[in-house]
């Protein structure tokens, strides 16, 4: 049976990031269901304020290259965000932004969107655990041609979601988790 393999990418380089922890959750859960798991920080790919000046003189820059180049080798994508202000942190929608504007030349615009599955995470400390930005992202995605999952998860009350072994402790939390990561492996591997 074919396994896919799944990027994860906070969106927050905060230090005790609630998205981070999610991520790790979210990382162990794929881990579970035996399939192979990257876990990446934005910081590793630092970029510019995307500037169309800039990359018509400059070109793209390495890191969004590589950046796309380490999406590309994934089936499927999980991006786990924090919520700013009802929306997406500049660094996320700045990553986004950037890679969107990588092509190579035997690929059309976004072609790395079009071709694996994503889905999408927020944990927040309020009650509303990011809602208001995942349907931000998704709409984001969508526009850039990507097959947004229709489950996702809103992690409400964060800093109170987790049991001494860093497992979701609700309930309900831990089903939208395991029907994200089982709707994610499934998508990605029938778009193979």
């Amino acid at each position: 049976m074919f396994a896919p393999k799944i990027l994860i990418i906070p969106g927050s380089l905060r230090t005790g990031s609630q998205n981070a922890r999610l991520a790790a959750v979210i990382a162990k859960e794929f881990i579970r269901a035996d399939v192979e798991v990257t876990r990446i920080s934005l910081g590793d790919f630092p970029l510019p304020i995307y500037d169309a000046d800039l990359q018509a003189s400059a070109g793209v820059p390495a890191s969004a290259v590589n950046l796309k180049q380490m999406i590309a080798a994934h089936h499927g994508v999980v991006i786990v965000t924090p919520e700013y202000n009802a929306s997406l942190p500049p660094l996320l929608k700045n990553a986004i932004d950037w890679i969107s504007r990588v092509q190579s030349p035997h690929e059309a615009r976004g072609q790395v969107f079009h071709e694996r599955a994503f889905a999408i995470a927020s944990a927040s400390t309020g009650r509303f655990g990011g809602a208001r930005c995942l349907a931000q992202l998704r709409l984001i995605l969508s526009v850039c041609g990507a097959m947004v999952i229709p489950n996702q998860l809103a992690l409400s009350f964060a800093g109170d979601a987790y049991d001494d072994m860093e497992r979701l402790k609700r309930s309900a939390d831990a089903d939208a988790l395991k029907k994200m990561v089982r709707q994610l492996i499934t998508l990605a591997g029938n778009m193979q």
